[in-house]
């Protein structure tokens, strides 16, 4: 039996997928963040191994004969941490690493040639020729990019919320929700202290609010619906930089989740707002499964273009 392995590394979670040569999965596993340049290249590494293992339990590791790992926040040296990995656990063939980026977008399609939008906890537009990126937007990371994403998104969210409770307004969803999220009480003043406090403590509390903008936008927040319709145009506006022709890939949270950010998004690609219209768009498609679309990849090169294209639906379902 020939098996495929893939890997779907991120911020907040990862995900390891184990396909046959008919796109059948066979096993999948779930861990904690991936991602080297949030948690560290040793933490990381221990969570994509405790996804690994959980996908490979009762599978001979020895079938296991290509593995593609999808990492955000990889560089060339976090290669030797996966060898590593994979040879604790049985396995005999090395990963090959690309970015995140590479397997979201085969997550949306078999095609050579199209655009990513990817929106997760980071954001950033991909263009993509022959299946390698050849055209990058955005994607510079949580501190001085990533515009668009959740990362930027929930930041947006809570300042707003935070500059109200410190103006001592009595502010609408968005405050509330924000005060809830963050379990703070006593006056105005006191609890934007306190989540000013426990978000230098932990930026990623901040990222894990992106949904309260959703949610307070449906609710018709003003400074909620605001945010989301700049995140939409920031997102759209990395996707216009870089696009030629082909699909667009919708991939992240941000753009996969049925919300106010999604449909937006879907707005101005789609025409509703010609002067912002991305040209040469063919058709707008939404990511699946990422970890079976690394699986994928890591196919392609054993099965040929017109078995894996067959397969493509079966690997990323």
């Amino acid at each position: 039996m020939m098996l495929f392995a893939g890997v779907d590394a991120g911020g907040t979670s990862t995900r390891v997928a184990v396909h046959t040569a008919s796109g059948a999965r066979a096993g999948y596993g779930t861990a904690g963040g991936g991602n080297p340049a949030a948690h560290g290249p040793a933490a990381a590494g221990e969570a994509i191994a405790a996804a690994l293992r959980q996908a490979i339990h009762g599978l001979p590791p020895d079938s296991v004969t290509a593995s593609v790992a999808g990492v955000a926040g990889s560089d060339d040296g976090f290669a030797a941490v996966l060898c590593r990995v994979w040879a604790e656990q049985g396995l005999t063939h090395s990963p090959r690493l690309v970015s995140d980026v590479d397997v979201a977008y085969a997550a949306g399609t078999h095609a050579p040639s199209g655009t990513l939008l990817l929106a997760g906890t980071g954001a950033a537009a991909a263009r993509f020729t022959a299946r390698e990126i050849d055209g990058v937007a955005d994607g510079l990371g949580w501190l001085l990019g990533d515009e668009g994403g959740g990362f930027w998104i929930g930041r947006a969210g809570v300042r707003a919320a935070v500059r109200d409770l410190d103006r001592g307004s009595p502010g609408g969803p968005l405050v509330e929700l924000v005060t809830r999220r963050f379990a703070v009480t006593g006056p105005p003043r006191r609890r934007a202290d306190q989540i000013v406090r426990m978000a230098q403590a932990d930026r990623m509390a901040l990222a894990a609010s992106a949904p309260l903008v959703g949610q307070a936008a449906e609710l018709g927040d003003p400074l909620a619906r605001e945010i989301v319709r700049e995140a939409a145009e920031r997102l759209v506006s990395s996707a216009v930089r870089v696009h030629r022709a082909g699909p667009v890939v919708l991939a992240g949270s941000v753009l996969t989740s049925e919300g106010p950010v999604r449909r937006a998004v879907l707005g101005l690609l789609g025409g509703q707002d010609p002067a912002r219209a991305v040209r040469g768009v063919t058709c707008v498609v939404t990511a699946r499964d990422a970890a079976g679309a690394a699986s994928w990849l890591a196919a392609l090169q054993r099965l040929g273009e017109d078995a894996a294209v067959r397969a493509h639906p079966r690997f990323t379902c």
